[in-house]
């Protein structure tokens, strides 16, 4: 082979190499690195103990407002309560849900006093819902609720203990009522004296106005954002304004299957997850959730638990956007 031939293979040879392509014209993979999609991380379910515990900053704050929920759905039927600065000696009927014909009593704890109905009277509600809006009388303290806490703190809260800052602490703090926000609550002018019936009529006598009389105390309550309200023991000294960390524990569960919660898509009853198979290709299973303590999740149902799991876990389709169907096609009436 002569000298111009050389030279010529060596030119072509030179061109592959820099342009990244093989001989036979296909992409060459970058050294080092794996080829796209190839998972890099797994992870193996594990059994423990699970606590769903929050830390949340609060204040003491006098006469705190906060809401009662209906035990049943139904229709809402409200007792005649006239405004008073007295609290409850015991606990106050204060309205009754009518479901199937059977009536259920709303109340608000002794120590309080009704503030506001929440919604219309005869209204139909469904069970949970802050329908009644009571004031504890004196101390109480209270912590904000943002939406990332809430689904958390939606079960029954077992235990709160609270610490007060450079003051007294740890100790136990009793919840009252419901976390949901609550509207302006509204409580309605007392209906006028009745007419007394003339002499001979045969009318009875009008019977007296359900609850308390008034002594020209304002009803209603203004609306509240999420937040979660405790009483302290009578002993502990509470002083307005002072700032109080409560650790709120909602639920326990013992030795349960959980993984890391970037292993997972969904945090709240059911979920996604990645399992990998022998040929590292990922196939995506629903499970269920239970507690998490924000690191770990627990998976009620769906692996047996000798899966391999890929980190991080599977992408939600987003929402698509008004006007489009999921497909990012306008939507066609019909």
């Amino acid at each position: 082979m002569d000298r111009r031939r050389l030279l010529q293979v060596g030119a072509i040879v030179s061109i592959a190499v820099l342009s990244g392509c093989t001989p036979s014209g296909g992409s060459a993979e970058t050294p080092g690195l794996e080829p796209r999609g190839t998972v890099l991380t797994t992870v193996k379910p594990t059994k423990q103990n699970l606590t769903n515990q929050i830390s949340l900053a609060g204040k003491v704050t006098i006469n705190p407002v906060f809401g009662i929920v209906t035990p049943v759905s139904g229709e809402i039927r409200y007792v005649n309560r006239k405004p008073s600065k007295t609290p409850a000696t015991r606990p106050m009927w204060v309205a009754t849900v009518w479901d199937d014909g059977v009536p259920r009593k709303v109340e608000i704890p002794k120590d309080s006093l009704m503030a506001g109905r929440l919604m219309d009277d005869r209204a139909e509600v469904t069970a949970g819902m802050p329908v009644v809006s009571a004031r504890h009388a004196g101390y109480g303290i209270v912590a904000d609720i943002d939406s990332s806490q809430a689904y958390r703190l939606s079960g029954a809260v077992k235990t709160i203990r609270a610490q007060i800052k450079n003051g007294p602490g740890p100790f136990a703090c009793t919840a009252l009522g419901t976390i949901a926000a609550l509207p302006a609550g509204t409580i309605p002018e007392p209906p006028p004296p009745p007419t007394p019936a003339p002499q001979g009529s045969g009318a009875p006598p009008a019977g007296p106005t359900a609850g308390p009389e008034g002594d020209g105390t304002p009803g209603g309550s203004e609306s509240t954002g999420m937040q979660l309200v405790c009483t302290a023991p009578g002993n502990v000294k509470l002083i307005n304004g002072a700032s109080v960390t409560l650790d709120v524990i909602t639920a326990r569960a013992s030795n349960v299957m959980v993984l890391p919660v970037e292993a997972v898509a969904g945090v709240q009853g059911r979920g996604k997850v990645d399992v990998v198979g022998p040929d590292r290709t990922r196939k995506t299973v629903d499970v269920v959730l239970g507690l998490t303590d924000g690191k770990v999740v627990q998976i009620k149902s769906g692996l047996r638990g000798d899966e391999t799991i890929a980190v991080p876990g599977p992408d939600l389709p987003t929402a698509a956007p008004d006007g489009q169907g999921p497909d990012g096609q306008p939507k066609v009436a019909g």
